[in-house]
């Protein structure tokens, strides 16, 4: 069918879209809210609407000239008629193709103006979603919803509400103009068309369940590539060595997408065929039943050539549009998925009348007043979409932490120890507010954490980890995300306070050095210590250490231990500790049992008390005795030079 292929993608994409999608309920308020996006556009909408009415009516007057052409101009042998009906033509079709340049370009500016106002949006609010949600919620799903979610609201605005005008308009016309000019041949036409639509139904149905059997298996192809590429999941896959297994794990699943990709080749070429067939059928009787009618002198020879080339133009929108309540609905289900995150509110946010944290120009007191904690369940901080498992722990947080009271005083350092999950690194959360507290309260220099603004807070508050995070770019930049105006002097001078600076300067590319995935160029103990550098960079008041030096060598502990006494120095820390060094030096002890303080004092009374530091020390910290402060130089007292921090009590 001469035209019809044209369209003919179009159309099998619209059959191969997963039927079940009109089972789903959407939200109250969905169109209106997809209408408030759209509002921006309106003045392109109304352009693109009108040049595809264009383009519509375009499709009519294309076989009328045509028409016109024979029956006034060739038959009559009026050859000037001729000549200006053909220019009529081909100017007909320089103006299509300008219509449709400036359609792709209303289209495209539309559609990538939404993508871009929906994928700045969830992820900007993606950012404010506290640290529970990310425990939850798969990194695969949140980038689907940023990317294919957001591309198919976006065919809402653009593919499919252009195609569903220009295929009622054209469809009226084209049914109007064909059966004005044969209402026999428009009949016939029209009695033929479940001919082509049950078959693109029936191959449609598969279709889809083939693509969505064709989606899984690329996506586990693709998720076996990222674990296997990442730097983590090479390392492991080649110390464990078995590379020929993997290659036949690989093989067998790229195997499975090729078949089935085969097979969805294979259905499409069916579709394409009984396209071609439904064609040729409708064009033998409309040439058999009009040459007959033109033979017998009911209508002229153009009229049958007209109707012909009309016939092409019915079938495409026809067919397409009896599947464009699925269209539709795929399109309203992508804007209802993108919605659904946008409507999770982030549990820790600033209130109304937040205000900044006011810096006393040293460091302040950090108080825990009678603190209970219990983490959010999952209803609370994330989707059950956004997990590949189903949840099964619905009901609500245990209490974690119980009475927690305590203050480190201004400029004080404050040992947590205890064995693991008895609630030290909770703790230490609570501090920079990446959790909200249950009862009782968090005050920093004197003010609950939760009445200032989260960016004063954490512009105060300093964060070490075990594993400290580094982005995949340079070092120069890995630095400025604490001060994005640092100078190169500024960082240089973090660096070198940080026992990292002779390093950085020894290689080729200085501050340029590329660290690689998340820093694994470098070793345990240059990353610990760019990260103490990038803390020191943004200069923050408090400090907190969580297992700071766990896991490292000697040697990259003892040059992390250097950088610590500078970076905890004239600061209010809280560290989780496991080194004898912070034990004899710390301020305060506070030993943490089951989400409680157990005990509380300097090293020496807690020692005399012989409770459980007393027995963690004998266990943990006697075997350290020995070495003359675990590797600092013997006059390395903390109250001249600094402080000392190490790894939880395991």
């Amino acid at each position: 069918m001469p035209g019809m292929p044209g369209n003919g993608w179009q159309v099998m994409a619209s059959f191969r879209r997963d039927g079940s999608v009109v089972q789903q309920r959407l939200k109250p308020g969905t169109v209106r809210r997809i209408a408030g996006y759209a509002r921006p556009y309106v003045r392109e909408l109304v352009l693109f609407l009108a040049l595809n009415t264009v383009a519509a009516v375009i499709v009519v007057a294309n076989p009328l000239l045509l028409k016109a052409i024979i029956d006034r101009g060739i038959v009559p042998e009026r050859q000037n008629l001729v000549v200006w009906l053909a220019v009529a033509v081909a100017g007909l079709a320089l103006l299509e193709a300008v219509l449709g340049l400036a359609q792709r370009w209303y289209s495209a500016r539309i559609g990538e103006g939404l993508i871009y106002d929906l994928r700045t949006q969830v992820f900007g609010h993606v950012q404010r979603q506290p640290v529970a949600f990310f425990m939850r919620a798969q990194t695969g799903s949140l980038v689907s919803r940023l990317n294919n979610d957001v591309i198919g609201a976006q065919r809402a605005l653009t593919t499919t509400l252009s195609s569903v005008v220009s295929n009622v308009i054209s469809l009226i016309l084209v049914l109007v103009t064909m059966m004005v000019l044969s209402w026999q041949v428009t009949l016939i036409a029209l009695l033929l068309l479940p001919v082509f639509i049950l078959p693109a139904k029936w191959v449609g149905r598969r279709l889809s369940r083939i693509s969505r059997e064709q989606m899984q298996l690329d996506a586990e192809m693709s998720s076996l590539m990222t674990e296997r590429f990442n730097v983590a999941g090479a390392m492991l896959a080649k110390l464990y060595g078995r590379p020929v297994e993997e290659e036949d794990n690989f093989s067998q699943r790229a195997a499975r997408v090729r078949d089935i990709g085969v097979v969805a080749a294979m259905y499409g070429r069916v579709f394409f065929t009984a396209l071609t067939l439904v064609a040729a059928l409708a064009t033998a009787m409309v040439y058999g039943v009009g040459g007959f009618l033109v033979v017998d002198g009911t209508f002229q020879l153009g009229t049958l050539v007209a109707l012909a080339t009309l016939l092409t133009r019915m079938y495409g929108p026809l067919t397409a549009l009896s599947n464009v309540h699925v269209d539709v609905m795929t399109a309203l289900v992508s804007f209802d998925r993108v919605f659904e995150v946008l409507d999770l509110k982030p549990l820790i946010r600033d209130r109304e009348d937040a205000r900044p944290l006011a810096g006393e120009g040293g460091a302040p007191a950090v108080e825990f007043d009678h603190v209970r904690f219990a983490y959010p369940s999952a209803e609370e901080v994330s989707l059950a979409s956004l997990e590949s498992i189903a949840r099964t722990d619905t009901a609500p947080g245990r209490e974690v932490l119980h009475d927690v009271h305590f203050t480190a005083e201004p400029g004080q350092l404050v040992a947590l120890v205890g064995p693991s999950g008895a609630g030290k690194s909770t703790i230490t959360h609570l501090v920079s507010r990446l959790y909200d507290v249950s009862g009782g309260a968090v005050r920093v220099g004197g003010t609950d954490v939760r009445d200032v603004t989260l960016d004063s807070l954490r512009a105060e508050v300093g964060v070490v980890s075990q594993d400290a995070h580094l982005f995949h770019d340079t070092i120069r930049e890995n630095m400025r995300y604490a001060r994005p105006d640092a100078s190169d002097e500024e960082i240089l001078a973090a660096l070198e306070a940080a026992q990292i600076g002779g390093l950085v300067a020894a290689m080729p590319e200085g501050l340029d050095t590329v660290v690689g995935d998340r820093g694994y160029r470098l070793s345990g103990g240059e990353k610990q210590r760019l990260a103490i550098a990038r803390l020191l960079l943004k200069a923050p008041s408090v400090v907190v250490l969580d297992e700071a030096t766990a896991h490292l060598d000697s040697e990259s502990e003892a040059a992390v231990q250097r950088a610590l006494r500078t970076a905890l120095a004239g600061r209010t820390s809280l560290v989780i500790a496991h080194r004898l060094s912070t034990i004899r030096e710390a301020d305060q002890i506070l030993v943490i049992e089951d989400g409680r303080v157990a005990e509380r004092g300097r090293h020496e009374e807690l020692l005399l008390r012989g409770g459980l530091y007393a027995e963690l020390y004998r266990t943990q910290f006697s075997r350290q005795d020995g070495d003359p402060r675990d590797g600092e130089a013997p006059d390395g007292d903390a109250r001249n030079g600094g402080r000392r921090s190490g790894a939880a009590l395991a």
